[in-house]
């Protein structure tokens, strides 16, 4: 699943393909792929994509309804689409009359700003500005995009709507800090209660939001602690070391646009590359980089982990 960094890559990637573009039509072609809080996207009709942001491993565009087609979307504050990629969800725009993949789940027809607007008249074509793709000429000369969810598993969701209704998804509302902003001393306050394995606490989307398997074993590894210790066990010392170290790894990643094990693609339709440098994740029986020794892998919080016996503590 991809976590805060290939999100965070993935909304960069994105942004310069879609904002301040109109959505001149959406189709769900997967009706579980909408979620049952949402607006239906046909609503947005009319709306511009203002911006392409994160929060945790959701993926936002903040939407601008004051052209919507519907009167009653236009009076909306804080209009935005979340996408939840999940497993296999990707994001990427394609030309104009392009035909939906096997595996495509939504999409949002985009128009250019009229030029009266600040708009541009047309737009760089297919993926990653994409030669070859089917109906690039018709970019060229139009400017409209077709913004394509797939989803080979189907597991992802798209939710539009306000604060009002994004309140009433239980996953949305009880999402933890983003690790990136929160301080050392609420960190170390959080996780001083907490009794379950360290591991398990940074997995918790309530504790930090974004953060998964990957980011929790390279930190842990990082800041030399056993992934199994209970975390009212660290000291406020480990606590802001585990921080440190966990934002560290997390804007390296971001850095490399994120890890790329199975599925994952940038909006340019480009991997990463953090997983060329990964020091425990997914090295389970190899030797540690730092000491040699084998790395271990155990269960924790049900997931499988992997760290070095002689690092860890």
């Amino acid at each position: 699943m991809p976590e805060l960094p290939e999100v965070e890559t993935v909304a960069r990637t994105l942004r310069p393909h879609v904002q301040d573009r109109i959505i001149a039509d959406a189709q769900v072609l997967r009706p579980t792929s909408q979620h049952p809080l949402s607006l239906p996207l046909q609503d947005l009709r009319g709306c511009r994509i203002a911006d392409v942001v994160r929060r945790g491993k959701l993926l936002l565009l903040l939407l601008d309804p004051t052209e919507a087609e519907k009167t009653c979307v236009r009076g909306m504050q804080n209009l935005r689409l979340a996408v939840h990629l999940r497993m296999t969800g990707r994001l990427m725009t394609y030309a104009a009359k392009t035909s939906p993949g096997t595996h495509t789940r939504c999409i949002l027809d985009l128009k250019a700003l009229p030029a009266a607007a600040g708009g541009q008249a047309a737009a760089e074509c297919g993926p990653a500005g994409g030669a070859g793709v089917p109906g690039a000429e018709d970019c060229l000369t139009s400017g409209e995009r077709r913004l394509f969810f797939d989803d080979v598993r189907a597991f992802g969701t798209m939710l539009a709507g306000t604060p009002e209704m994004f309140a009433r998804w239980p996953f949305w509302r009880e999402l933890g800090p983003e690790p990136l902003d929160i301080t050392e001393a609420a960190f170390a306050a959080s996780i001083a209660a907490k009794r379950s394995a360290i591991k398990a606490v940074l997995l918790d989307q309530k504790m930090l939001a974004g953060v998964g398997n990957i980011y929790a074993d390279e930190s842990l590894f990082a800041a030399g602690i056993d992934p199994r210790r209970k975390a009212s066990e660290l000291t406020r010392l480990q606590a802001d070391r585990l921080l440190q170290c966990l934002r560290d790894v997390l804007l390296l990643s971001i850095s490399q646009c994120g890890s790329s094990i199975r599925d994952y693609r940038d909006a340019d339709g480009n991997v990463g590359a953090f997983q060329n440098i990964f020091a425990v994740y997914g090295r389970g029986g190899q030797k540690c980089k730092t000491c040699g020794s084998l790395l271990e892998k155990a269960k924790v919080a049900g997931r499988s982990t992997v760290f070095c016996p002689q690092c860890q503590h």
